[in-house]
């Protein structure tokens, strides 16, 4: 716009709901489509039952019935005190407006902004809200937003409470599907965090007796050393372990907000966790070694939490309340007293804790000599890695598109090629392999320093100390879909699964999902990912077709290839469940050729037909 059109008429104010919808990344994060849990339509979902949860929270209702219909509709409904009747067009619909700036009301709740309904209701094509509060319903009907119907009071036979019925836009969120799995385990944090409070998900009850006790037993597919410690105060509640992978495995939680980017009381578990250790065997182990293994889950409770964004994924706050001490200091009194009288009356488990950390010790002593020489070559090769084409934009800064950086890794020079000309240099970065990557099942991490590829994909994506530091959000593996390119896409799982399990636990892992046809006419193009998909691509266009096979990566154009590593590409994520064991899991894919695979693949072995073009 030139400067002599800058003018009254191009200030605009926006309402609410306008503001909401023009800017939803401002208040629920990315939109997505259902199939990652940091996707929009959860934090909708989450926003709702948060309010639920902090009346339990305040002493106010057992239960909260949450359900999800076939055509994307959801109900949550608590039994708790229900809104004043007089204040719920207001609650909806009214900015920076709810109970919670009231201390005495909701002294420790998560949702304290007033603005979490609101961007709910704009975001919702339909959104029903009703109060139940001593025999009367107050309900009122609203559309993206907008007020449809504001029904009088009219008296209720039903239990006092509050019901929300939304349906999230498509205009906003296209193609949306709620995943069952993903609402279930939100549903899970919850009661882990709230013992005694019951959730009904489509009829189905979920409930914890033992907290966090409970969260780690779900969590853990692994073998463990030693019985789950599990401490609990005023306004804390800690659970940890250590098991035999690499790396640290953290669940921490504020308010019962789930906080996968942790933040203060994180940090100061970690640093109360090695100092009681210290102090307790008296020797001045290195961090590093008490710390590996480890399977830890931490709740605290304070006042008026200050998250770093407003989809409250990072705590900022240092202090437990407003005056009072400070979160690290309160962390540091309850772990170095209780968890050090516990060793004093558990002498097991301090007797595995020990040898666990003599062992690690061991390990990383044995290893030091080959990482000091393969740092300085990674800190040389770094300034021109070949490898890597980096992005501008990292997960590891404060950035506003930081959940975007993404980073492939590409096999070959074509694949990697198409991927870097038709990326967007802000935020995908691209990492070449050459030829197939080691198996390092049964390997230590000596071989990650031994290894060049391997240990500057560790230094691209700045891990080898943990994943805090970690770059980029989403780690893709994209090869080709032949079986060469299906075992480079094995190896590489092998090896973030042996030595990085936490990545893939905090679902940073990806694999990339790319075409296999195009089907085209004159006029239309269609990308199919599947025969079905060809199929229904084929009558949609009519019989006069030009269909292409794509057998690699490397085919693919980089005009192409934008459409599929665009906002709406296609990833499927590398899942854990808790009957995943990783030992398992490793041994019989990536282990000797025992009988029982061999079994496995003739019972499971197809033959396709050679393709034939159809035009």
């Amino acid at each position: 716009m030139d400067v002599h059109q800058y003018t009254e008429e191009t200030i605009q104010t926006l309402e609410w709901k306008e503001h909401i919808r023009k800017r939803p990344g401002m208040y629920i994060g990315k939109l997505g489509d259902g199939s990652s849990p940091d996707d929009g339509i959860y934090v909708l979902l989450k926003e709702v039952i948060d309010n639920s949860v902090d009346e339990h929270m305040m002493g106010y209702g057992k239960k909260i019935d949450v359900d999800i219909r076939e055509d994307g509709t959801v109900r949550v409904r608590d039994y708790g005190r229900g809104i004043p009747l007089g204040k719920v067009l207001d609650v909806a619909s009214k900015m920076n407006t709810g109970a919670k700036y009231d201390s005495r009301v909701f002294k420790k709740s998560v949702g304290l902004n007033g603005v979490g309904i609101k961007a709910v209701n704009a975001l919702s094509e339909s959104f029903v809200i009703r109060s139940f509060r001593d025999g009367q319903v107050k309900e009122i009907i609203f559309e993206r937003g907008n007020v449809v119907e504001d029904k009088p009071l009219q008296q209720t036979e039903e239990s006092n409470g509050t019901e929300v019925v939304f349906k999230p836009d498509e205009k906003m969120f296209p193609d949306y599907k709620y995943r069952f799995s993903i609402v279930e385990n939100m549903i899970k944090n919850y009661t882990y965090l709230n013992t005694g409070l019951k959730f009904y998900l489509n009829g189905q009850l979920y409930f914890s007796k033992n907290g966090l006790l409970d969260l780690l037993n779900e969590k853990i597919n692994t073998e463990i050393l030693y019985p789950i410690i599990h401490l609990r105060g005023k306004d804390i509640e800690i659970a940890l372990t250590h098991g035999r992978q690499y790396g640290e495995e953290y669940y921490s939680f504020v308010n019962g907000q789930y906080t996968p980017q942790g933040g203060t009381h994180l940090l100061a578990f970690k640093e109360a966790l090695v100092k009681t250790i210290r102090d307790f065997y008296k020797k001045n182990f290195h961090y590093s070694d008490i710390r590996t293994s480890i399977i830890a889950a931490i709740s605290i409770k304070i006042e008026d939490p200050v998250f770093e964004s407003q989809t409250k994924t990072k705590l900022g706050s240092k202090d437990m309340w407003p005056g009072g001490p400070s979160i690290r200091q309160y962390i540091m009194d309850f772990l170095t007293t209780e968890l050090d009288n516990y060793l004093h009356r558990n002498e097991e488990v301090a007797q595995a804790i020990l040898k666990k950390i003599q062992e690690s010790e061991k390990e990383r002593k044995a290893i030091q000599n080959i990482q000091k020489i393969s740092k300085l070559k990674s800190r040389k090769v770094s300034l021109h890695n070949k490898k890597l084409r980096d992005c501008d934009i990292h997960y590891n800064t404060n950035h506003p598109r930081r959940e975007e950086s993404t980073i492939f890794i590409t096999e070959g020079d074509s694949a990697s090629g198409s991927i870097t000309k038709a990326r967007d240099v802000a935020t995908q970065a691209v990492f070449s392999l050459r030829g197939k990557p080691l198996n390092t099942y049964g390997l230590t991490k000596k071989v990650i320093y031994e290894n060049d590829e391997f240990n500057l994909l560790q230094a691209a994506l700045n891990i080898e100390e943990d994943i805090e530091n970690l770059r980029y959000n989403k780690i893709v593996i994209a090869t080709d879909a032949d079986v060469d390119g299906m075992h480079i896409r094995l190896l590489l799982i092998t090896f973030f699964l042996q030595f990085f399990p936490e990545l893939i636990k905090n679902g940073h892992l990806f694999v990339l999902q790319t075409p296999l046809f195009r089907v085209r006419n004159k006029q239309r193009t269609i990308y199919c990912y599947s025969e079905e998909e060809k199929q229904k691509a084929i009558e949609e266009l009519g019989g006069n077709v030009e269909i292409t096979r794509f057998k690699g990566l490397g085919e693919i154009s980089p005009d192409e290839f934008k459409e599929f590593i665009g906002p709406n590409m296609r990833l499927e994520p590398v899942v854990l469940t808790k009957e995943d064991s990783v030992n398992e899991l490793l041994s019989f894919y990536m282990g000797k050729n025992t009988p029982k695979r061999q079994q496995f693949i003739i019972e499971n072995l197809r033959v396709e037909e050679e393709y034939k073009p159809e035009i």
